[in-house]
């Protein structure tokens, strides 16, 4: 189990977050974005792959470390050509022979040189991967083939370029995927547990009624110890599954107190995808119902109001009014923000609006230095 407390500060820091954006641009799902090779290739002025030849280095100081030029992979300097020597700032480690590419940047006229160790099949796949100009979803058609691929460097990059990638276009993607590796991939007990999310919402876009079984059956029995991969688990299930999948989630996750904070916590996450990216595959008000069963939820009721605020469900009025006066400062705040946004909806819902902006200034009179300083901090 997964305390609160060892994910507060994360939590925190995406619930308002979450609220105000409109949906992430990368998979949402597989973390922050990284570089990948396509994007240091595309921003570099000039690309060398050449060899390790001589490197040294002494206390106290950079050193320097000299390269064997094999080819000139972008850009065309005159100066470097096959078998020059290419001597750069910092000691690099390496043996004679090694292959590296060079990255070249101008400033000031002159090239400054960042070093990357590389394999000959991460050369090639490097050389051969489409264009960073090249629609999204045909560039990922290349790189499905290199996600837990033998080279890890490969198989990391390809995975990045899959993470980076707008949902949209993983989805247009989807004809390429092969259900038979991504239940591998997730059944191994080999895969980097950081790449389940992604692989779980990949068998989501391809998988059939019986890998749905088999996501119910770890739904209703997880994996001892931590899983990394709950988020995605949720959110394959659902888009598999639909309503259905999401009537268990409300049995076995949502409105069961004896549910482990971190499952709860990821069929939150798998409402929001659902939200955001599903389509259409359950409707709105349903997913409404489902984060209304949070509201009262001591660990998780600040967040789910953040979320329904962004839904815009405006039949809690009421509730939430009542559940002011007991609720801690975190609840309270996020019940303020509620009104915040509710009372700007003026054009499309008068006559709520202004409810809202009566409650408003009710709990303003209730607790004025919270209100106020909550209206300060926060511009609907």
């Amino acid at each position: 189990m997964i305390h609160r407390g060892r994910l507060l500060g994360l939590l925190l820091s995406l619930s308002w977050s979450v609220l105000l954006a409109s949906g992430a641009s990368a998979c949402p799902l597989c973390g922050s974005a990284q570089k990948t090779f396509s994007d240091d290739f595309a921003a570099a002025d000039v690309v060398v792959l050449a060899q390790w030849s001589d490197g040294k280095s002494s206390a106290g100081m950079l050193g320097r470390t000299t390269f064997s030029v094999v080819e000139v992979a972008r850009g065309k300097p005159s100066a470097l050509k096959q078998d020059a020597k290419l001597s750069v700032p910092e000691f690099h480690a390496g043996k004679r022979g090694d292959l590296f590419l060079l990255f070249g940047q101008k400033e000031d006229d002159e090239l400054s040189w960042r070093p990357l160790e590389i394999t000959e099949g991460g050369y090639q796949y490097l050389k051969q991967a489409p264009a960073v100009d090249v629609p999204t979803a045909q560039r990922l058609e290349y790189f499905v083939k290199f996600l837990e691929f033998s080279d890890e460097r490969i198989a990391m990059d390809a995975y990045w370029e899959f993470a980076n990638a707008p949902w949209e276009d993983i989805v247009k993607a989807k004809g390429k995927l092969d259900r038979a590796k991504l239940l591998r991939w997730i059944n191994s007990g080999q895969t980097l547990a950081t790449r389940l999310n992604l692989y779980f919402l990949l068998l989501g876009l391809c998988g059939n009624d019986e890998d749905a079984r088999m996501l119910e059956n770890i739904v209703r029995v997880p994996p001892p110890g931590q899983f990394l991969g709950r988020d995605g688990l949720m959110s394959s299930y659902l888009l598999l599954t639909g309503d259905k999948g999401l009537t268990v989630l409300d049995q076995t996750k949502l409105q069961n107190p004896q549910a482990p904070f971190s499952e709860v916590y990821a069929a939150m996450q798998a409402l929001r995808f659902m939200s955001a990216y599903g389509n259409g595959r359950i409707e709105k008000d349903r997913l409404r119902q489902s984060m209304r069963t949070l509201i009262d939820s001591p660990d998780l009721a600040d967040l789910a109001i953040a979320d329904l605020t962004r839904w815009e469900d405006w039949s809690l009025q009421a509730r939430l009014m009542r559940q002011f006066g007991n609720a801690d400062s975190r609840v309270k705040r996020a019940i303020v923000r509620y009104f915040l946004v509710a009372a700007t909806k003026q054009l499309n819902a008068p006559a709520m609006a202004k409810q809202a902006s009566t409650n408003l200034e009710k709990l303003r009179q209730q607790e004025p230095k919270l209100v106020n300083e909550t209206e300060r901090h926060f511009a609907p």
